[in-house]
């Protein structure tokens, strides 16, 4: 899939190995692998197909967004998009659900 950053440090952290943007090693590590997974993905069906990600539509201040698991303290939240190639992943940021 097609992915886009919201946050221009996000995109750093996926690319720079060198950045870590004050997060953990195994965070960091954790979201590129998961990054990865996601532009490899023909569409959000593997997402919710692999229930070890936790894939799920977000309510209230968060509608219209979605959340993937990082860890089991943090998550990866994003929105899904149309544009001329078909679908599109917003990544929005990483969040702390605890």
């Amino acid at each position: 899939m097609e992915v886009r950053f919201e946050d221009p440090s996000l995109e750093r952290l996926e690319v720079d190995p060198k950045y870590t943007a004050g997060l953990d090693s195994n965070l960091v590590k954790a979201f590129r692998k998961r990054m990865q997974f996601i532009r490899a993905s023909p569409d959000e069906r593997l997402f919710y197909a692999m229930k070890s990600l936790h894939y799920e539509k977000l309510k209230g201040d968060r509608v219209g967004q979605r959340s993937m698991r990082l860890n089991d303290q943090w998550r990866l939240i994003l929105r899904l998009e149309e544009d001329d190639t078909g679908k599109l992943v917003v990544i929005v940021s990483i969040s702390d659900y605890h």
